[in-house]
């Protein structure tokens, strides 16, 4: 039966949620309403007024995306739940979700200076001298009290330009963890092959390549500089080396969100080298005098559509699932399988209905962990299993091992800013960032800004920033 509302566009108000102010970060009632086949986030602060922003535009389906929880709550948490959500990230015991990425910026330097980034890593006038190694290891010894070990995303900055990287990958090795995950726009990688051996020496796993594009041009608009030469010489370097590697691509509206198709071709084109892509579509922090519009943003559903459609069908938008650790709303993720035809097997599939039985948070988190470290690392071949010593099996064997080094993996993450923060969502994050101070903050909290740039956790004066916002909070 057609629902009238699609039909009519009357809007409906589908649930209840928590939000803060772009002007103040205080925290006001909020809703998710449905206009025809779009969600949007609606929030009226006493002081600032009313603001919407669309948080999913068509199929599939809002409702067909959501996901009960049993939520999991932290094993040890670091903080107490005093002001309430979101002033009390640490984590605290009213966190839903575990870790299971955590980043840790190793600096605040950088070698690129993007107009993009989640990091306010152009902020030269203010330097911030580097985490050292006693720091370090307080933070995995930090990691293992909090439950860990955790796996390890080694950001800044950018973290390349530390000389001692590899001495903190077997530091971290060394207290137990075994995944470290370095996000990097490639640079040093592009010209320091030597650079990449000590780091695979140490045991690096992956490496989650800053890829916007396939074009110059793409490059030249959102990091400022033509940089496609040194990207595809990070793929190469990494083939060599057999390092994995997952390309990130920053979606922005009218720059780049035509090439998905082009950046999935390219992606398969230098399996196995090539793990998957992860793209990340742009979300809003710093300074905005203006309020992005939502033309500038581009929804989970919208990167869905565009992967099969961009790609003449080749990656089926059916195999593409909603996840099973953090929040249903903040993600994608989908398997496939690149068979020696140049044929696409999915292993996952989205039924297309909410699924009544709550998921397990814990076994949420767990899975991920295991799946990406499996997954985005360069894969070791199955012929020692024991069907490789019997009677072949035909495409059967073919399929069991390309299942192991050829399966690519297709996902998403729609980060939150100060517009689009549903603390539904923030308490189910299980991507957490390790901060100065000690705490354990959710990603979308720790980059929050209010539209001035004013941070609650990242700098200096994060104490004083949450003293103020929260007074200011009418709930």
């Amino acid at each position: 039966m057609a629902d009238p509302d699609l039909e009519t566009g009357l809007p409906r108000i589908l649930s209840q949620t928590e939000s803060v102010c772009p002007e103040c970060l205080a925290r006001i009632p909020a809703a998710r309403v449905q206009r025809g086949e779009n969600v949007y986030l609606e929030k009226n602060c006493p002081e600032h007024g009313p603001f919407s922003v669309v948080i999913w535009r068509g199929q599939p389906a809002f409702s067909s995306w959501v996901r009960p929880k049993t939520p999991s709550h932290p094993k040890n948490p670091f903080t107490q739940a005093k002001l309430g959500c979101p002033y009390d990230c640490g984590l605290c015991p009213e966190h839903q979700q575990q870790s299971c990425c955590v980043l840790l910026e190793v600096t605040q330097r950088c070698d690129l200076h993007c107009p993009v980034c989640f990091a306010d890593a152009a902020n030269v006038n203010h330097p911030i001298p580097d985490l050292t190694h006693a720091e370090i290891g307080a933070w995995y010894e930090r990691l293992l009290a909090a439950g860990g070990p955790f796996n390890i995303q080694l950001s800044g900055g950018e973290p390349c330009v530390r000389d001692d990287l590899p001495q903190i990958i077997r530091l971290g090795r060394a207290y137990g963890f075994t995944f470290f995950q370095l996000n990097t726009n490639g640079l040093r990688l592009a010209r320091d092959l030597e650079y990449l051996a000590e780091l695979k020496a140490a045991g690096l796993s992956t490496v989650f390549l800053q890829f916007d594009g396939s074009q110059d041009t793409i490059y030249q608009k959102i990091r400022g500089r033509k940089l496609l030469d040194k990207k595809m010489a990070v793929i190469e370097r990494c083939a060599q080396m057999d390092v994995g590697v997952v390309l990130v691509p920053t979606l922005v509206p009218g720059v780049n969100t035509d090439d998905i198709g082009n950046i999935l071709r390219l992606a398969l084109a230098h399996m196995p080298a090539v793990r998957g892509v992860h793209f990340q579509p742009i979300s809003y922090f710093g300074r905005y005098p203006e309020a992005p519009s939502d033309e500038a943003r581009i929804t989970i559903p919208e990167v869905i559509r565009a992967v099969e459609q961009q790609t003449a069908g080749l990656f089926q938008s059916s195999a593409l699932c909603p996840p099973g650790g953090e929040n249903a709303q903040c993600s994608f993720h989908g398997n496939y399988v690149l068979m020696p035809d140049g044929a696409l097997k999915p292993l996952t599939r989205h039924k297309g209905e909410s699924c009544c039985q709550p998921v397990d948070a814990a076994q949420g988190a767990a899975r991920s962990r295991e799946f990406v470290a499996e997954h985005w690392a360069t894969p070791v071949p199955l012929t020692t299993l024991a069907v490789f010593s019997g009677p072949s099996l035909g495409e059967w064997d073919v399929f069991l091992e390309r299942k192991r080094t050829h399966t690519f993996c297709v996902s998403g993450m729609a980060f939150q800013d100060a517009w689009t923060l549903d603390l539904d969502r923030l308490r189910d994050c299980y991507i957490h960032t390790a901060s100065p101070d000690g705490r354990l903050v959710p990603f979308c909290a720790y980059n929050l800004t209010d539209r001035q740039g004013r941070s609650l956790y990242r700098g200096v004066d994060q104490q004083k920033n949450v003293g103020s916002l929260r007074e200011a909070d009418p709930a």
